[in-house]
């Protein structure tokens, strides 16, 4: 029997392979392996590893890494990498997986599989060949993909970029992005439920924030923050609810400035460590629109006809729906397209907006590969040349 290892270090990418994972559990076939590390073991980022064991996912290995009372800021980061590094060298000793699952461009993901190089453990994984110029992700995704086996890509541009990065054609697929199949998938909360749940009203002019540190852009994170508030306060008609950002360089600052903007605006604005993919996915369903620099917005938010304000650099380079509307990083930019995407003229083209990261059967067609693929022999690689 196969044991297949799946890493997750976030609740977003929990979310995300959740689908995938139950059909690794329930087949014959396969053993699922689950290790959790990062914000998932974090008190500061809530804790999300039950969330993990609440779905009915025993988690096999916990590799911690962020130092809670450590600094917000690029070494902090690297020291949790090398810690990241260790344990999952010695989760590896442990488990002794056939293959290992990863999906994205984090930090912590980097060091799983570098571990995996070096233990000559095959690494499938998701997501490669996309770009976001504005982060250090963007590296981190491509390093990933020359130190992986098996590769599984949203989008057919995609597939073309990882082959173009030297991977055998043979062994990257076109599968589509687990997120949206999820919208599919997953019963979601009608509005008098998540109305309920947060305890906070759901208008028809309620907005979905989630904003993560730009790493590569040299700019403030507070200043960016304070921009994004600035804005909303020039939009008061609006009902605001805030995701926190990822355990990114500089997210701290944002998340502490949240929570001030928060409790000056009780009455319209609420802040969430951790909404769970469930009642996330209820809340972008009955929002009017979703702002900030997170890839669901991208992703996910166009299959719900709704639209997105994608604010500064950090998703540029990804493949982005109609319904998608970019803006700089300044107040008057932000504000200015919040008036746009809110227009019934933006509103109109968003409910009928194609999202180009959809497909049919996007799990199964990962699990069928990861689950029969053969894989003696496949560590040694050959760069493909075009």
């Amino acid at each position: 029997m196969r044991k297949i290892c799946v890493i997750t270090g976030t609740r977003a990418e929990f979310g995300l392979l959740s689908g995938m994972m139950r059909l690794i559990q329930q087949s014959k076939q396969t053993t699922l392996q689950v290790v959790a590390t990062n914000m998932h073991l974090s008190e500061r980022y809530g804790n999300t590893y039950r969330e993990i064991e609440e779905a009915g996912f025993p988690i096999d290995y916990k590799v911690p890494m962020l130092d809670e009372s450590g600094a917000d800021d690029s070494t902090a980061t690297l020291k949790a990498m090398s810690c990241a590094l260790v344990g999952f060298a010695e989760a590896y000793d442990v488990l002794q997986p056939d293959l290992i699952v990863v999906l994205g461009d984090r930090y912590e993901i980097l060091a799983a599989v570098e571990a995996a190089l070096i233990k000559q453990i095959p690494v499938a994984h998701l997501h490669g060949g996309e770009l976001t110029f504005g982060a250090y992700d963007d590296a981190i995704r491509h390093s990933i993909t020359k130190m992986s086996h098996l590769h599984f890509t949203s989008t057919e541009e995609y597939r073309k970029r990882v082959i173009q990065l030297g991977e055998q054609p043979e062994r990257v697929f076109y599968v589509g992005a687990l997120g949206v199949e999820n919208i599919k998938r997953v019963p979601l909360m009608s509005k008098d439920e998540i109305e309920h749940d947060l305890q906070f009203e759901i208008t028809d002019q309620t907005i979905l924030v989630t904003y993560h540190p730009v790493t590569l852009s040299g700019s403030n994170p507070s200043d960016d923050i304070n921009e994004l508030f600035e804005a909303l306060d020039e939009h008061p008609e609006l009902h605001v609810i805030f995701t926190m950002p990822n355990s990114d360089t500089g997210g701290q600052v944002i998340a502490e400035a949240i929570e001030r903007y928060v409790m000056q605006h009780t009455n319209r604005v609420r802040a969430y460590k951790s909404l769970g993919m469930k009642r996330y996915l209820s809340v972008m369903k009955y929002c009017t629109a979703v702002v900030g620099n997170s890839s669901s917005g991208i992703l996910e938010t166009p299959s719900f006809h709704i639209p997105t304000l994608n604010i500064g650099s950090r998703q540029d380079g990804r493949i982005a729906a109609a319904s998608v509307y970019n803006c700089a990083t300044d107040k008057a930019s932000i504000s200015a397209g919040l008036d746009h995407i809110l227009s019934p003229e933006f509103r109109a083209i968003a409910s009928k907006a194609q999202n180009p990261y959809e497909k049919k059967g996007t799990a199964q067609a990962i699990y069928d590969v990861i689950s029969t693929y053969p894989l003696e022999g496949i560590i040694q690689k050959k760069f493909y040349d075009l």
